[in-house]
């Protein structure tokens, strides 16, 4: 069977959820990643050290051989003290939401200004921000577009500070990520690489692709596969892996889980594109340079072999249950 072997790759952007369901998802996670960046907005949101702690403990209890890059929730009103206690607990990335933007955002920042202690703390400490880029207040298609001045303005309030814009969705996103300083970078998720909005609404409603920002056009999906095809450092891999229980998927919760499927969509995704080359820089090294760290050991073999994706995954609905998908992967030690 052809195949290739590259480095173990990173997830910059993942939700492993809390309580018992944590421990399948993060041992899913072990299986194809050595690295992941757990989102923190969880109830209680993972704003004290303690809960960050806490957090991390969990998954590495229950994945012992997924290393955990701590992530904390920006939280109105926190300070430099604030600040520094996370960093002194483990803390490399805050993570900014607006406002109502996504699941448990309701005590998200309204504006930046609300952050911008904390936000110059970060820059000071070496902290990186990772924004989710969407402007609740906008039309759904339109949300990630109408954020772009509200990232200019924490760009040029905090020079230095180093930015990664969320699960880029858009052509105009992309476009404001390559022309902003080199301290600016951006995840692309591999559903809105291999997917658009065809895909989740054009025959009957896909409940299992539905997920916030939503996929967009063939044009905007195409922006975002030259971008991550491209060999630019300024783009790397983030899952946005959000599994939700049944029960609350087919009530419309907004999320996809990704991770039993991302790495086949991806091989494939690079294939398509002539770039399989360039899968090993996407996924395993662009993000750690942009986060100072090193490159993982271990690594990860990807093989062509078709395999139909099951209907439930961890009792979940994955990404692209029922499709057919040309490629496999498995880490090694």
């Amino acid at each position: 069977m052809p195949g290739i072997e590259i480095r173990a790759p990173d997830d910059f952007h993942a939700h492993l959820r809390q309580g018992a369901p944590l421990a399948a998802f993060a041992r899913r996670h072990a299986a194809g990643f050595a690295r992941v960046a757990p989102m923190p907005n969880t109830l209680p949101p993972l704003a004290t050290p303690a809960a960050l702690v806490d957090y991390v403990a969990s998954i590495e209890r229950a994945a012992p051989g997924l290393a955990v890059i701590p992530v904390f929730k920006l939280i109105p009103g926190m300070d430099e003290n604030d600040v520094r206690a996370l960093a002194e607990a483990g803390a490399r990335i805050g993570k900014y939401y607006p406002a109502g933007s996504t699941t448990n955002s309701g005590d998200g920042i309204r504006d930046p200004a609300e952050a911008d202690e904390a936000l110059g703390a970060m820059r000071d400490l070496g902290l990186a921000l990772a924004v989710h880029a969407e402007e609740p207040s906008a039309p759904v298609l339109e949300r990630e577009t109408a954020f772009l001045p509200v990232l200019d303005r924490i760009v040029r309030a905090h020079p230095g500070l180093r930015l990664s814009v969320e699960h880029l969705s858009g052509a105009a996103a992309v476009r404001w990520v390559e022309e902003a300083p080199e301290t600016v970078g951006a995840t692309i998720t591999a559903h809105h690489l291999c997917f658009t909005l065809e895909d989740l609404l054009g025959e009957s409603l896909d409940t299992a692709l539905y997920c916030k920002p939503l996929p967009k056009s063939g044009a905007d999906r195409a922006e975002l596969r030259r971008a991550a095809c491209s060999g630019s450092r300024k783009f790397f891999f983030g899952s946005d892996s959000a599994p939700h229980e049944p029960a609350r998927k087919a009530a419309g919760a907004a999320g996809v889980y990704a991770a039993p499927v991302a790495l086949a969509l991806l091989a494939g995704c690079f294939e398509e594109e002539g770039a399989l080359d360039g899968l090993e820089g996407f996924i395993a090294v662009h993000g750690a340079a942009f986060h100072g760290l090193e490159p993982n050991r271990g690594s990860v073999r990807l093989w062509r072999e078709d395999w139909t994706v099951p209907e439930a995954v961890d009792g979940v609905r994955p990404l692209a249950a029922g499709r057919t998908l040309r490629w496999k992967a498995a880490r090694s030690a």
